[in-house]
């Protein structure tokens, strides 16, 4: 078969969206032949890992707008700007690679917001959309603790999604695709919505067994102190806070909390750990090498990431492949990676009931290593079942397989 994949995102050995659309193309490659439309701005990076290690079934083509070689981050009104122009640019080139080719499917990688539209779904083959996310938003009631700024933030957001979804070009892609895949139900209905006519949810994020092999090597520390852990960029919207709040109620004995990561937050959680006479407890370590990361997780027992509205992401995931049992709200992303079988999910409605929720799964596990040794063997087993890049390969390459033969059939 004879594969396109629009990939905006990609480039070797990083994580986030680059990983994303890296891993995807690589993974398809081992059971097609790819051809793949990307930034010229990841070339280099591409040609120096292809020069050492060939695939005769991963071929290239790269595109940028006006020659732009910034990358945009943090930037979001350059960013989109600069993705229409791409996608548009993208699809000529789709097009009269299609004429020389003939492609059995074309498939959207990244980027993975569902507002964000896929030219190449005007091509005359199936094309599969996804998996996309972004769907997600903070219920309501968790507002009231967001700063004025955490509030515009928001709102924004909010105008951005509902704006996003009227996209007459987003909807298009959205009617065009034989199969939207999404990263969370929220984003599923707003994709139903849009006029997809076959959706399914699937997390776009994955590990590689080497990642896998290193996290596996976390072994678990002796009982005292019981250490949790969340690991993250410290913004509103990850609800450190409520896990805050939730480690002053557990009030356990010689426990720790440390948290991994920098941003806004910071001196906010300082403050209330402080406010909460714990602050002798909680240690807030910064943003740390990945290395160091990985020491501190491996010196830690659980891990608690109570995201408000994460679409995916891999916390969670590096998490269980470190066999650490999960602590996270019954909330987007994380919600549909942790099962009951590898962590506890809390219920998000609001604050106060979210906090005596985690506090009381925040003692449970301090007091049980049995449940904790269990949940974080079923959490390994998990990844490796689902979360693998070859599984998530494998599975792909038959989903094109079954997409075509509906098409011939």
């Amino acid at each position: 078969m004879k594969i396109l994949l629009s990939a905006f995102a990609c480039e070797p050995g990083q994580g986030s969206e680059e990983g994303v659309g890296w891993n995807a193309v690589v993974e398809a490659a081992k059971h097609q032949e790819v051809w793949v439309l990307t930034r010229t701005f990841y070339r280099t990076a591409i040609e120096a890992f292809l020069a050492a290690n060939p695939n005769p079934n991963l071929h290239f083509v790269y595109i940028e707008p006006f020659g732009w070689s910034e990358n945009f981050k943090g930037r979001q009104g350059g960013l989109q700007l600069h993705y229409y122009l791409w996608q548009i640019l993208a699809y000529l080139e789709a097009r009269d690679l299609h004429r020389q080719i003939n492609f059995d499917i074309a498939r959207h990688v990244t980027y993975v917001k569902f507002w964000s539209p896929s030219f190449i779904s005007l091509l005359p083959i199936p094309f599969i959309w996804g998996p996309v996310g972004g769907g997600e938003a903070a219920p309501k009631p968790f507002w009231e603790d967001f700063s004025s700024k955490a509030k515009l933030y928001e709102t924004a957001r909010d105008w951005g999604q509902r704006l996003g979804e009227r996209d007459p070009f987003a909807r298009m892609t959205a009617r065009r695709s034989v199969l939207a895949l999404a990263t969370t139900e929220d984003t599923a209905k707003r994709v139903r919505a849009m006029g997809a006519k076959k959706v399914q949810v699937l997390s776009e994020a994955g590990l590689s067994k080497a990642e896998m092999a290193r996290l596996g090597e976390c072994k678990m520390p002796g009982d005292s102190p019981i250490r949790f852990i969340s690991m993250g960029r410290l913004l509103h919207w990850k609800g450190y806070h409520l896990a805050v709040r939730a480690f002053a109620q557990a009030n356990w004995p010689n426990a720790e909390y440390w948290l991994l990561g920098d941003g806004p937050e910071r001196d906010r959680l300082q403050s209330l750990a402080e406010e909460l006479g714990i602050a002798s407890q909680v240690k807030l370590w910064g943003r740390l090498p990945r290395e160091e990361t990985l020491a501190k997780l491996g010196e830690s027992h659980v891990l608690i990431h109570p995201s408000l509205h994460d679409s995916g992401g891999w916390t969670c995931l590096e998490g269980m492949a470190a066999g650490r049992p999960i602590i996270c709200l019954d909330l987007g992303g994380p919600a549909t990676q942790v099962t009951a079988q590898t962590g506890v999910k809390v219920p998000g409605y609001n604050p106060e009931q979210a906090v005596q929720g985690l506090a009381e799964a925040i003692t449970n596990l301090a007091g049980d290593a049995d449940l904790r040794s269990r949940l974080g063997e079923a959490g390994r087993n998990h990844v490796r079942e689902i979360y693998d890049w070859d599984v998530k390969g494998k599975f792909f390459a038959q989903l094109c397989e079954d997409v075509c033969k509906e098409k011939s059939g």
